[in-house]
């Protein structure tokens, strides 16, 4: 059977690992071919092409070979068009990076969502604040949609009966859309709410349509997605988020 080459192909790096002394493992997302794992050799010597190249939140066109479950990195090429986020956007980056990881299999292409990533980075890279957090959300929720564990939300999970828009709901993570009670302290969204983020995740243009949305619905539904999340993670809190509150409390 003949190795595989794949040439010119859109990634983000996500993480970098010491090999040797001179070269690296690299999981990068790859719009066609998932997360995947390269060694990039002699990648960590001064005069190697790929030192200056292989950074997280850029984008990159790479090249790279083999049929084995770690591939070999044979070209790397920043893609340009943005710069490097910096403070709160490069920690906001580093956690989009650490969902990827924990969520995604190996060698499972995911198009769409890579798309909602590049976007999401590129919000990161530019001045507008404003829009980190509506960022995050949206791309938690594109991200748990493409692997199949957001619920629709335009229904109860347990009935399948229609929201009532003024109605509130929870999202469970082994219930899905619940109907909210009184005193049991979860977070909720209205009907009308869920209803408009089911609604901006069909959209054409779904990663701009859900962070609007979602910029509406911000202090509820950070609660909500985090629950979701770190009950799929496996986790009580991801590292980065704990990186996160441990610098807000220096």
């Amino acid at each position: 059977m003949a190795t595989q080459r794949i040439s010119d192909e859109p990634a983000f790096v996500l993480h970098r690992y010491d090999w040797s002394e001179s070269s690296l493992i690299l999981e990068v997302f790859t719009r066609h071919h998932g997360r995947i794992a390269l060694v990039a050799k002699g990648a960590k010597k001064p005069s190697s092409n790929f030192r200056p190249v292989l950074l997280p939140l850029q984008p990159l066109r790479l090249g790279f070979g083999g049929d084995a479950e770690i591939r070999t990195l044979k070209g790397a090429e920043w893609a340009g068009g943005q710069v490097m986020p910096t403070g709160d956007a490069l920690l906001a980056g580093y956690y989009l990076n650490e969902l990827v990881m924990r969520l995604l299999a190996r060698d499972d292409p995911h198009p769409r969502l890579f798309d909602a990533y590049a976007s999401a980075v590129q919000v990161l890279a530019s001045e507008h604040g404003e829009a980190l957090q509506p960022a995050l959300r949206a791309f938690e929720l594109l991200l748990l949609r493409e692997i199949g564990l957001l619920p629709a939300l335009d229904m109860q999970t347990p009935t399948l009966r229609l929201m009532e828009p003024q109605a509130r709901y929870s999202l469970v993570p082994e219930g899905g859309l619940v109907a909210a009670r009184q005193g049991d302290g979860r977070a909720s969204l209205s009907g009308e709410q869920w209803l408009a983020l089911q609604g901006a995740l069909d959209d054409g243009a779904s990663f701009t349509a859900t962070l609007r949305q979602a910029a509406q619905t911000l202090s509820e539904l950070k609660p909500l997605l985090r629950t979701l999340l770190h009950y799929h993670c496996g986790v009580s809190t991801l590292r980065t988020r704990q990186l996160m509150m441990d610098l807000q409390s220096l």
